[in-house]
């Protein structure tokens, strides 16, 4: 199992937190909302596996490279 951390891929504002630390995700699930130039970017998990930790709260600012979550990947 790995760690990985995943980042944001635009500028702009976390419009919604999806899912919740200790929650076992899907691959291709949404995790985050993000609002980039009037746009709802979905954040997805990468992989199955846990989300550790969520790093930005609702309504933050964040830039593109951000670290915005960690998650444990059960399979890759």
């Amino acid at each position: 199992m790995t760690t990985r951390t995943l980042k944001s891929e635009v500028t702009g504002k976390v419009l919604q937190r999806v899912a919740a630390p200790g929650v076992e995700v899907e691959e291709g699930q949404d995790l985050m909302i993000l609002e980039s130039m009037k746009m709802e970017i979905p954040v997805q998990a990468p992989c199955k596996g846990t989300l550790l930790d969520v790093l930005v709260q609702e309504g933050a600012q964040v830039i593109a490279g951000q670290p915005l979550m960690t998650l444990r990947a059960d399979g890759g």
